[in-house]
């Protein structure tokens, strides 16, 4: 895994393997086959605009969560357009129906105030996203289902509500997670809202599928897909984030110093904070390339960040040998919710992006950053 020749790369640098990226791809593909639906790519998972003919070459389009992303969507992809939001301003919604393909508002309030401009747009498809209060993911955070979730529409809120030109359904309680919990949600989606189902075209499954993990039962989740099409006749969106772009990528790093208070500490040119921002909000453990947990190894360090947070740590890890000043160390599984969710905190220069080509065994630097994206953001 990871295969990537980084001997030459400046860091710190994002590097995506086109062969694995593909890989994913031809994976989606086959399930959108035998499946009979439809996968999108979440942009709020993996922007990288550089690669988006690869993917659209597979899959049917993207789906976004704002006229910035729909935007990049419409311009670097060219296929289908999807957009939701929590919330839509006047002017988001009207910029959001000049990219659109399909739009889904959050609420019956929202629908009700964008009633007469979802009319003057016919050629667009209009759903609302339901909210089944049906629980699997264990991390609150980003469980959108959670007690008092903003996200979504329940059952009881529908009542006596007139959804007049509702063309689809969007539901969303998965999070890296298999086709079992998709199975246990999709009965309770068709307990409460299969009532709607005669009125509509079509139905989104969101996101959260871990399709091309490989503990995934695909089959499971064809044979899911397949039923639910021949019951209803409605048509089926997907759109998983992780996992088109799990796997495929890694973030290099340099050991700019060695420290010690209490333990040996590496100071990186990367920053958890403003780099890998999920290392402290879920909190997660990003795994490094030949390295292991602490004391597992004859040398143990916490790995530190570029920032002046005081938590800008990424964790302690151990090693084989002794690190040194020089050092590149390789984070895996980088791709995905990383770049889209990197920073400026600090004035840090955000990483390099940059693509492997396993045939031409090549790095291509598709992306710097400077002085001007930092100063760029500010005023």
């Amino acid at each position: 895994m990871y295969d990537i020749d980084i001997s030459g790369v400046q860091t710190p640098v994002t590097i995506i393997d086109l062969g694995a990226l593909e890989r994913n791809l031809e994976v989606l593909a086959t399930v959108q086959e035998a499946a009979d639906c439809k996968i999108l790519l979440a942009l709020k998972g993996f922007a990288m605009w550089s690669v988006f003919d690869l993917v659209g070459s597979y899959l049917h389009g993207v789906t976004a969560s704002s006229p910035h992303e729909a935007r990049l969507g419409r311009e670097h992809m060219g296929k289908e357009v999807h957009a939701y939001a929590p919330a839509y301003s006047d002017r988001e919604f009207r910029e959001i129906l000049t990219l659109c393909d399909h739009v889904v508002l959050n609420s019956p309030t929202q629908w009700q105030r964008f009633a007469p401009l979802m009319a003057d747009h016919p050629q667009i498809e209009f759903g609302l996203r339901v909210n089944p209060e049906h629980r699997e993911v264990a991390v609150e955070l980003y469980d959108p289902c959670s007690p008092n979730s903003r996200l979504g529409t329940t059952r009881s809120q529908l009542e006596g509500v007139d959804l007049d030109g509702l063309n689809g359904l969007h539901f969303h309680t998965l999070c890296e997670l298999g086709s079992e919990p998709l199975e246990r949600t999709l009965r309770v989606v068709e307990e409460k809202f299969g009532y709607l189902f005669s009125q509509l075209r079509w139905i989104n499954f969101g996101g959260g599928h871990h399709i091309t993990a490989s503990t995934y039962d695909r089959e499971r989740l064809i044979g899911l897909v397949g039923d639910f099409r021949a019951r209803t006749g409605l048509e089926v969106y997907l759109e998983p984030g992780e996992a088109i772009a799990i796997g495929t990528g890694i973030l290099v790093a340099t050991v700019l110093d060695i420290v010690h208070n209490g333990m040996d500490i590496a100071m990186l040119d990367i920053s958890a904070t403003a780099h890998m921002p999920d290392v402290l909000e879920m909190p997660y453990r990003p795994d490094i390339k030949d390295a292991g947990a602490p004391g597992e190894r004859a040398h143990t360090y916490r790995l530190g960040g570029l920032t002046c947070l005081a938590g800008d740590v990424v964790g302690d890890y151990s090693f084989d040998a002794p690190l040194r000043v020089g050092d590149k160390l390789v984070f895996m599984d980088q791709a995905h919710y990383t770049t889209v969710k990197n920073s400026t905190f600090n004035g840090v220069r955000l990483p390099s992006i940059a693509t492997w080509d396993p045939k031409a065994r090549a790095v291509k630097v598709v992306r710097e950053f400077g002085y001007q994206d930092y100063a760029g953001r500010l005023s």
